[in-house]
C-alpha cells in the first residue's frame, strides 16, 4: 500500500517538473522570437490572460467556491484555493492598502522558477509574468478588473516572489436591451 501512495507522490512531482521544464522551454522560445525582454513580458502576460479567461470555468467547477463579496475574500480564494489547486503552493497575503484595494501575494517558493537562472542579458525579463495575466484574465471573467504585477522576484535576487494586486473596478454585465 505504501508503494502505491509513493507512486502518486512521484507522479505529481514528475508532472510538476515536466510543467516547469515545459514553461521554461516556452519562455526560451519567446526570448528567441522577440527582440527585447519587454516584448517577451507582454507576450507572457497576454498568454496568461488567455489562460485565465478559460481556467476560471475549470476553477469554479472544481472548487465549489461561491461569489466573493469583497476584494479581501477574493484574495483569500486566490491564495488558499487557486494557487494551491493549480501550482501546489499557498502564497501569503500581506501589505493591504488602507483603502483595501491593494494587496501582495508572497510566494516563498515559486514552482515556475525551479531549475531557472536568468542570463545577464535578460535582466528585465519577468520570467513568471504569465501568472499576472492568468490572474487578470480569470478575475475579469468574474467581473473584476485588476492590475497584477511583479514587485519582487527570487530570480532577480529578492528573498521572495511578490505579486502586487490592485482592484481597479467592478465590471458591470452588459446585457442586451430588454434582457435582465
Amino acid at each position: 500500500m505504501s508503494r502505491q501512495a509513493n507512486r502518486g507522490t512521484e507522479s505529481k512531482k514528475m508532472s510538476s517538473e515536466l510543467f516547469t521544464l515545459t514553461y521554461g522551454a516556452l519562455v526560451t522560445q519567446l526570448c528567441k522570437d522577440y527582440e527585447n525582454d519587454e516584448d517577451v513580458n507582454k507576450q507572457l502576460d497576454k498568454m496568461g490572460y488567455n489562460i485565465g479567461v478559460r481556467l476560471i470555468e475549470d476553477f469554479l467547477a472544481r472548487s465549489n467556491v461561491g461569489r466573493c463579496h469583497d476584494f479581501r475574500e477574493t484574495a483569500d480564494v486566490i491564495a488558499k484555493v487557486a494557487f494551491k489547486m493549480y501550482l501546489g503552493v499557498t502564497p501569503s497575503i500581506t501589505n493591504w492598502s488602507p483603502a483595501g484595494d491593494e494587496f501582495s501575494l508572497i510566494l516563498e517558493n515559486n514552482p515556475l522558477v525551479d531549475f531557472v537562472e536568468l542570463p545577464d542579458n535578460h535582466s528585465s525579463l519577468i520570467y513568471s509574468n504569465l501568472l499576472c495575466g492568468v490572474l487578470r484574465g480569470a478575475l475579469e471573467m468574474v467581473q473584476m478588473a485588476v492590475e497584477a504585477k511583479f514587485v519582487q522576484d527570487t530570480l532577480k535576487g529578492d528573498g521572495v516572489t511578490e505579486i502586487r494586486m490592485r482592484f481597479i473596478r467592478r465590471i458591470e454585465d452588459n446585457l442586451p436591451a430588454g434582457e435582465e
